[in-house]
């Protein structure tokens, strides 16, 4: 055994760890891509608009570099970080954090689209998808990579960003934007939406939120409608009061600036405030309304004058100071509608939506409706905190609505309306049934606690601790068609087949007893009669004693 030579070798531990890497890296790696690219063309983005603007401008302030440092700060603002003013008259800090919220669309929707690429990974329907949890980490890791150096990067310029709200906002947007874009490749499953709702919600209520389809529930649907019936018609009343006060809108423009490069750069600023703005109206109709600075509100009851505020065409719309007249308490009908439209949700739900409860009693009836005016007022405060911020410090430190007046309005109002709406509804629909002589639903009480019921087949729970399962499409093939049975109008006249091709190839039972009634066999089990048999010779009769030779046949 002395000379035999070793040929096998083994291989070391760090170059199996190597091995390892290699095979995993392409997913983790993919998602470093996309979440570069993400952040480069967002950041991209921002610096074509900025550096078109500077060179539009006739007087700019400051050179490409001064243009290149704003255009990474308002990237940074647009996920909702924070700025910081550092070139005052005072010599004081001022902030500056109302993000425009249309800026917002653009780091989103990058970072979605990034995140479902990824995790899709480019292959077709039938290939394997991508881990989620790598692909979420690679696109996260990736962007983060990329916005470290540009939040130091505009921190030398004149617009600073805030080290706390950028390290807080910035991947707080990227987990949650990269996430949706997962969950999205992997079709939207109801998993990590259930195992959310049930830290939260108690499992009475679960139902309201999600269906049992893995679709929004009545409660989830009745509260985007509203708050989305309340946006718009603060762009409504937005646009109403722009235009009553159209004159002072047009004089603001030749105020901030001249030539056109200049208007063009403040007409583009408003357009990515507009949603800002509107929500603001909505506040306004809801009854809390918004602040023009510190103890500056403004409400249909009345408004104060504000001294401070610049020339914007967008503050042109904020009502004159002084008390509210009739014409500013005709906003109410936003809220009124709003609530309407939440109980007409509500309502119709409760007699065809009802799921496994049926037709739901007056009582679960208008506990859903209010129960979707708090989630209505949860969005809505949640909007009014993003679209306001401070602009300087003392009695500019805050603009905008107040979010928990806001939410706490859009919850009462619209849960007295959506109570009586829904209430309505649902006995108007009841009756129609009624009426047309269809059989009244039975009406099932929730007991105090119900029992396991079989789940949806279209409804499928992940395992504790799995947020993302892949498609069974995708990793399966697909399960071969069903032999398709053609009908044969003419098998009466085929004289060919026999009784088992019939049976084998799925004759009908009726068609196989013509048949043995035509072959002369009986159906019912009986012996048939035979036949004459022709063909065999006759036997000769016995011959007699005396003969000696047999008689011929007759």
């Amino acid at each position: 055994m002395a000379g035999v030579i070793q040929t096998t070798v083994r291989r070391s531990m760090p170059a199996s760890l190597l091995l390892r890497v290699r095979h995993r890296s392409p997913g983790l790696a993919n998602g470093l891509v996309g979440g570069a690219l993400a952040a480069g063309l967002g950041l991209a983005a921002f610096t074509v608009l900025v550096m078109l603007l500077w060179v539009s401008s006739p007087y700019p302030d400051s050179g490409p570099g001064g243009a290149l440092h704003v255009a990474a700060a308002l990237w940074l603002l647009a996920h909702g970080a924070e700025l910081v003013r550092v070139d005052t008259l005072s010599g004081a800090l001022a902030p500056m954090g109302v993000p425009p919220l249309l800026l917002a669309v653009v780091p989103v929707w990058l970072l979605h689209r990034a995140a479902r690429d990824t995790a899709e990974g480019g292959a077709r329907d039938n290939a394997p998808l991508m881990p989620g949890r790598t692909a979420w980490a690679g696109v996260v890791l990736g962007y983060l990579a990329v916005a470290a150096p540009a939040a130091l990067y505009a921190a030398g310029g004149a617009l600073r960003p805030s080290w706390t709200w950028t390290a807080l906002c910035v991947p707080l947007v990227a987990l949650v934007a990269a996430g949706t874009g997962v969950w999205t490749a992997y079709g939207r499953p109801s998993g990590p939406l259930e195992q959310v709702l049930g830290a939260v919600l108690p499992r009475g209520a679960r139902h309201l939120v999600l269906g049992p389809d893995g679709r929004p529930g009545v409660a989830a649907r009745a509260a985007a409608a509203g708050a989305t019936v309340l946006v718009a018609g603060g762009a409504v009343l937005l646009t109403v009061s722009l235009g009553w006060h159209f004159g002072e809108t047009r004089r603001t423009f030749g105020r901030l600036t001249e030539g056109w490069s200049g208007w063009l750069a403040v007409l583009l600023l408003c357009v990515t405030l507009l949603p800002n703005a509107a929500v603001w109206a909505a506040a306004y109709a809801l009854g809390p309304g918004f602040l023009l600075g510190a103890g500056v509100a403004v409400t249909p009851l009345g408004a104060r004058a504000a001294p401070l505020l610049p020339p914007f065409p967008l503050l042109a719309a904020v009502p004159d100071p002084g008390a509210g007249t009739a014409l500013h308490g005709t906003v109410v009908a936003l809220p009124l509608t709003a609530g309407v439209v939440v109980g007409w949700f509500v309502g119709r739900g409760s007699v065809t939506g009802g799921g496994r409860f049926g037709v739901w009693t007056a009582g679960r009836t208008a506990g859903a409706a209010a129960f979707a005016a708090g989630l209505c007022g949860v969005l809505m405060a949640l909007l009014a905190g993003l679209a306001g911020g401070p602009l300087g410090t003392a009695a500019l430190a805050r603009f905008g609505p107040v979010w928990w007046q806001v939410g706490l309005a859009t919850a009462v109002w619209l849960g007295l309306t959506a109570a009586a709406t829904a209430l309505t509804v649902r006995a108007w629909r009841l009756r129609r049934s009624y009426r047309r002589g269809e059989r009244r639903a039975d009406r099932v009480v929730v007991p105090w606690r119900r029992p396991a019921l079989p789940r949806s087949p279209q409804r499928e729970r992940l395992p504790r601790g799995t947020w993302f399962k892949r498609k069974p499409g995708r990793s399966a093939p697909a399960p071969a068609p069903a032999p398709v049975v053609v009908d044969e109008p003419y098998l009466l006249l085929d004289d060919d087949g026999d009784d088992g091709d019939d049976r084998a190839h799925g004759a009908p039972d009726d068609l196989r007893d013509l048949r043995d009634l035509r072959d002369g066999t009986d159906p019912f089990g009986l012996r048939p009669r035979p036949e004459p048999l022709d063909d065999l010779p006759t036997a000769s009769p016995p011959a007699a004693p005396g003969d000696p030779e047999p008689r011929p046949p007759a």
